[in-house]
């Protein structure tokens, strides 16, 4: 390759802003832009009683080994009392603890043994949807006059040129099918954007908020530190509930995305959320799947929002995904990951927002066997490397539990019975 001419060298440094201007605008010092967070799947993590099942007492019995690792807070995935339809992202009761992981009182010993290594607890708050089995929606299921009625969204059916009775709108639910159920008694379908057992809550309605809102403060005055907000950008759905646009040629139902990400009420509903949180000087980090423009991300996580300290921004994640998702891949070049980074690199710094850095969770695979090699030669020095990529970016650092070790993929010839994924169960019947 030749050289630049110089004045070529020139016309690039008379645009290119020189390390002192880059550097320019300061960053703001909060605790959680110098923390580093360490993901625990609870069923998978550490059995304490030998039940085959991972449990908080077993949790607390790693304690030293978090303290060890650096890490600075720990965040625990739902172990509230759920069916376990979507491993406990379908909850029951938001106030209490499933026994298969514990009692209240374990966590209120992990939240003492945390904090007396310096370490902070970060809990999930799954409030877009609950378990069909939660109280508030039996309730509303049990009649059209209950007064849990509006706390889900439930629609008349529409009806085909045939007379033949159909979902209310055209939504593909992200665990397949429609994202409506029929419910035969009232004549009415509910929306479930995942699960049919996980009917979406009706944001709309004051007395859900006001719910929440008691919700996420029953958790702080136990000392809880903050929370992962599961999928929070779909909590607003569009008025009038559309028809998805047709994106997938063919298909019955189409994501709806369009039409409930960032919603026209989300940031109303983030920023009474935030006006909780301050009170506490509690952490908050926002799953928001399906938005990739930066000028909505900034006003869930700008400084003078009020809103969230950071989201899970899915760009990087789903650059190996196709039009039908994980389970059709996308050919994905190395300039394609330099061209996401920098774009949200640069972005938050010049808008002072901060981002969440993270490659691997409990919806995502391992990437020593996604995006390098799993092979016995090459495993480690693959974990090395992504963990090098990861860190040395601006951001506070998300590690998935078994990440610090290089954990590879499930192996590829292990039967389907092994799985317990809910999507991917659902993909491989379909």
């Amino acid at each position: 390759m030749d050289s630049p001419s110089s004045s070529s060298t020139q016309a690039q440094s008379s645009v290119m802003p020189s390390a002192t201007q880059e550097i320019s605008t300061p960053v703001s010092e909060s605790w959680w832009k110098e923390a580093s967070v360490y993901q625990i799947y609870p069923s998978s993590f550490k059995d304490s009683n030998g039940d085959g099942i991972g449990d908080i007492p077993g949790v607390i019995e790693k304690l030293d080994y978090f303290k060890n690792l650096g890490v600075d807070i720990v965040w625990l995935c739902p172990v509230y009392p759920s069916p376990q339809v979507d491993m406990g992202y379908d909850v029951a009761d938001y106030c209490d603890i499933d026994p298969q992981y514990g009692t209240m009182a374990d966590v209120e010993r992990l939240i003492e043994g945390l904090h007396s290594r310096g370490l902070k607890l970060l809990m999930d708050l799954v409030v877009n949807h609950t378990s069909d089995q939660h109280k508030w929606f039996r309730e509303s299921k049990s009649s059209k006059d209950s007064p849990y009625r509006d706390w889900y969204i439930w629609r008349k059916p529409r009806y085909d040129e045939n007379g033949e009775r159909q979902p209310p709108n055209n939504w593909s639910s992200y665990f397949g099918g429609s994202a409506w159920e029929y419910d035969s008694a009232s004549d009415e379908y509910y929306l479930h954007l995942f699960a049919k057992e996980q009917p979406d809550l009706n944001w709309e309605h004051a007395p859900v908020r006001d719910a929440v809102h008691d919700i996420i403060r029953f958790w702080l005055d136990k000392g809880v530190d903050g929370f992962r907000m599961d999928v929070i950008n779909f909590i607003s759905k569009q008025d009038g509930l559309p028809d998805a646009t047709v994106k997938i040629p063919g298909a019955k139902f189409q994501w709806g995305d369009e039409h409930y990400a960032c919603g026209p009420r989300l940031h109303e509903y983030l920023q009474d959320i935030g006006k909780i949180l301050k009170e506490y000087n509690a952490f908050s980090v926002g799953e928001m799947p399906a938005v990739q423009d930066p000028k909505e991300v900034i006003k869930s996580v700008g400084e003078s929002r009020g809103e969230l300290n950071m989201i899970f921004n899915f760009e990087i994640v789903d650059m190996d995904h196709g039009d039908g998702g994980k389970f059709s891949p996308h050919k994905w070049e190395m300039q394609d990951l330099k061209k996401i980074v920098n774009k949200w690199q640069t972005f938050m710094y010049k808008n002072k927002g901060w981002n969440a850095l993270y490659l691997e969770n409990h919806d995502q695979a391992r990437t020593v066997s996604r995006w390098a090699s799993d092979k016995p030669a090459y495993r480690a020095l693959s974990a090395k490397m992504l963990s090098t990529f990861l860190c040395l970016q601006s951001g506070t650092v998300f590690v998935y539990q078994g990440q610090e070790l290089g954990m590879a993929n499930m192996p590829a010839d292990w039967e389907m019975t092994e799985h317990r994924d809910l999507e991917t169960l659902n993909h491989w019947e379909e």
